[in-house]
C-alpha cells in the first residue's frame, strides 16, 4: 500500500485489509512517502499494533517506486496492490485468489466503486461512475467479467511483476495500465470482474479533483504518443471538448472587444464563440438534471460542476503535456537492479526488468500463491 498524506483515511484502509477472512498468511506492507500530517506515526502505530503490518520507507513520495519497494519487501507469491483511499469489502482477497487461480491471469481486478462523504463528493463519485464522466472503462462503469486493458489496482501473480520489470518509476500516473500493458505484450491475461468492488473515497474539493485530473490528462497523454494504438474516443473527447470551449470563449470576448471598439462587423460576429461554451454547459447541465436522478438534488446541482472540472482539467492536461514528461523508463536506474534472470529469461526481458527500475529479490521460502 503505497501511502503519503493518508492520515484521514489510512487506519480504516487498513483495517479493511487485516479484516479480511482470507485463509492463507497475509502480510500487509505500507511504503511511507514524506508526508505533510501523520501518516508516518499513525504507519508506525499500526504496525506496532499488529505483526502482519511491515512499514517501509519510499524517500521519493512517488507511487510506482512505493510499489517496487514494496513488493522487494513483501514474502508472498501473490500481490495484492492497495491504496490509502480504498477499502476493500468483505471476502474481496479470498475472490481475487480464486479468480487469479481460475481464469489463469496475471492480474485480476474489479470496480473502483466510488462513495462520498460529503455532498461534493458524492457528486464526484457519481461522475466517476459514470459514462458522462470518465467514459466507458469497465473498472469504471461495470461490465461483465473477461480480459480488459486494466483493472482498478489488481491482484497480481508475483512472477508477473518481476517479470515485467515492475512498475515504471518514471510513470508518475497511469503506471498501472502501463505495467499491465508490458504484461499482455508478454502474453499475460489482465482479468476484470464486477464481484471485487473497492470502495474509493474521491477528492473533497475541486482544487483537488481539478489537480487530480489535469495530471490523468497528462499522463495519459504520454500513453497515447508510446502506444498510439491506444487512442479512442474517451481519451480524445475531454481535449477536445476543452480546445472547442477554449476556442469558443477567446473568440466571444474577441468579438466584444471588437464591439466595444467600432471594429467591422467580421471581427463582432466572433462573439458568436460564445455559442460553444454555452453548449457545452447547457450538455453537462442536462447531464447532471438528468442521468443522475437517482441522487438527491443538493448532491445533483453539483454534478455539471464536478463534470466541467473533470473534462477541462484532463482535457488541458492532455493537451498541454509536453513531450519530455516521460521518459520511456531511460531514467536513472537502481544500481541494485540486474540480477541473473530466471531460466529461460531473454536478454530483452532482462533488459525490461532492469530499465523499469525493478530488482527481483530473492524467493522467500515455502512461498504459494496462496500467500498475500
Amino acid at each position: 500500500m503505497p501511502i503519503r498524506n493518508e492520515e484521514r483515511y489510512l487506519a480504516e484502509s487498513v483495517r479493511h485489509v487485516l479484516g479480511q477472512d482470507y485463509p492463507g498468511p497475509l502480510e500487509l506492507v505500507l511504503a511511507v512517502g514524506p508526508s505533510a500530517d501523520r501518516t508516518e506515526q499513525l504507519a508506525h502505530e499500526l504496525a506496532a499494533a499488529d505483526p502482519r503490518v511491515t512499514v517501509v520507507a519510499n524517500p521519493t513520495g512517488k507511487i510506482p517506486a512505493a510499489l517496487n519497494i514494496a513488493v522487494r519487501a513483501a514474502r508472498h507469491g501473490v500481490i495484492a496492490r492497495i491504496d490509502g483511499h480504498a477499502l476493500l469489502p468483505a471476502g474481496y482477497l479470498t475472490t481475487a485468489v480464486a479468480t487469479l487461480t481460475e481464469s489463469g491471469a496475471a492480474d485480476v481486478g474489479g470496480l473502483m466503486a466510488a462513495q462520498g462523504e460529503t455532498r461534493f463528493q458524492q457528486a464526484v463519485a457519481w461522475g466517476m461512475t459514470s459514462k458522462a464522466g470518465v467514459g466507458s472503462a469497465a473498472f469504471h462503469t461495470g461490465g461483465g467479467a473477461g480480459p480488459a486493458d486494466s483493472v482498478y489496482l489488481g491482484v497480481y501473480r508475483r512472477e508477473a511483476i518481476e517479470q515485467a520489470g515492475g512498475w515504471d518509476e518514471e510513470m508518475l500516473r497511469a503506471e498501472d495500465w502501463e505495467l499491465n500493458h508490458r504484461i499482455r505484450i508478454r502474453g499475460g491475461v489482465i482479468w476484470f470482474t464486477p464481484e471485487l468492488r473497492v470502495t474509493y473515497r474521491p477528492r473533497a474539493s475541486i482544487r483537488t479533483l481539478g489537480s487530480q485530473y489535469f495530471h490523468y490528462g497528462r499522463w495519459r497523454r504520454v500513453i497515447v504518443r508510446e502506444h498510439p494504438e491506444t487512442a479512442n474516443f474517451r481519451y480524445l473527447a475531454p481535449p477536445a471538448a476543452a480546445a472547442l470551449v477554449t476556442a469558443g470563449l477567446a473568440a466571444g470576448l474577441a468579438g466584444l472587444a471588437g464591439m466595444a471598439a467600432g471594429a467591422p462587423p467580421a471581427v463582432r460576429w466572433l462573439a458568436a464563440g460564445f455559442v460553444i461554451p454555452v453548449t457545452y454547459l447547457a450538455g453537462i447541465t442536462a447531464a447532471g438534471t438528468g442521468l443522475a436522478r437517482g441522487v438527491p438534488a443538493a448532491v445533483r446541482l453539483r454534478v455539471p460542476v464536478v463534470l466541467a472540472v473533470m473534462h477541462m482539467c484532463w482535457g488541458s492536461g492532455f493537451l498541454t503535456s509536453p513531450p519530455k514528461l516521460h521518459r520511456g523508463g531511460r531514467g536513472k536506474t537502481d544500481a541494485r537492479v540486474g540480477e541473473p534472470g530466471t531460466t529461460g529469461e531473454t536478454d530483452r526481458h532482462r533488459g525490461e526488468r532492469i530499465k523499469h527500475g525493478f530488482r527481483s529479490p530473492e524467493p522467500a521460502r515455502g512461498a504459494s500463491r496462496r500467500r498475500i
